[in-house]
């Protein structure tokens, strides 16, 4: 079953010319499909035009079904900013999803409060987001995106600022938040060995295109020490080449 589907995708700025161009994709429910390639080959747009955010010059986006032609509440997002509300506590920020459409419930408000827990926050609940780190924010955003239960998250490069062992346990626990909740992702990096752990299928673009998808065979759930294995350096390397092919 394709949950959410992109069929051959067209897309230009007035300004830059056609930057998506015929690009198909199929995401199955609580699939990972992670896009990289180099700064400018299109894979920002092609989220944007997944999400609904774009409109395609051609093509269709289809989610469950339905064509997709706006944001709908079955989605959620993360970009590279957290974008956090600096007068409002970590959790109301968490909450702000749900308290722009009505009131928290008790309910809701301790669903927030697990998701914190389990980004390792709970104890900064009531903190306001001047008083974190760039990876506790981070992990704030990734709570606020996902107390929705969205069917779908699309994410833009989210921990692209951050050191590389926070990253790395960012990874970790947000895989974690992903498969309890059955979530599907789309998922934007510019870094290969990010991909390779997170996601079940890469799609590599150039120039628009999407020119070498890629099949994780890696299992799951995943270990911080599979990152050192032969065979996720193997794919780490296959997806190398597969860079460097666009040169």
């Amino acid at each position: 079953m394709h949950f959410l589907q992109l069929n051959a995708l067209h897309f230009a700025y007035p300004d830059r010319g056609e930057v998506v161009r015929d690009v198909g994709l199929q995401l199955a429910p609580g699939e990972i499909h992670c896009l990289i390639g180099r700064s400018g080959c299109g894979k920002t747009t092609v989220l944007k035009l997944a999400a609904g955010l774009l409109t395609p010059q051609q093509g269709q986006v289809q989610l469950k079904g339905q064509t997709v032609l706006q944001p709908t509440s079955d989605m959620g997002f993360v970009f590279q900013s957290p974008t956090l509300l600096h007068w409002l506590s970590v959790l109301d920020n968490v909450l702000l999803p749900l308290s722009l459409h009505g009131t928290v419930t008790n309910a809701r408000r301790a669903h927030g409060e697990q998701l914190l827990a389990q980004m390792g926050l709970a104890a900064l609940r009531h903190d306001k987001p001047h008083q974190l780190s760039g990876g506790q924010q981070s992990r704030v955003a990734l709570a606020r995106a996902l107390i929705t239960q969205p069917a779908v998250l699309f994410l833009d490069e989210p921990f692209a600022a951050l050191d590389a062992i926070t990253r790395e346990d960012l990874q970790r626990d947000f895989l974690a938040l992903c498969q309890a909740q059955g979530t599907a992702v789309l998922f934007v990096t510019h870094d290969m060995s990010e991909a390779v752990y997170l996601a079940d299928q890469v799609s590599l673009m150039h120039e628009g295109r999407i020119q070498a998808p890629l099949h994780i065979d890696l299992p799951r759930p995943r270990q911080t020490a599979m990152r050192y294995t032969p065979a996720f350096n193997a794919l780490c390397e296959q997806l190398r080449h597969a860079m460097d092919a666009t040169l």
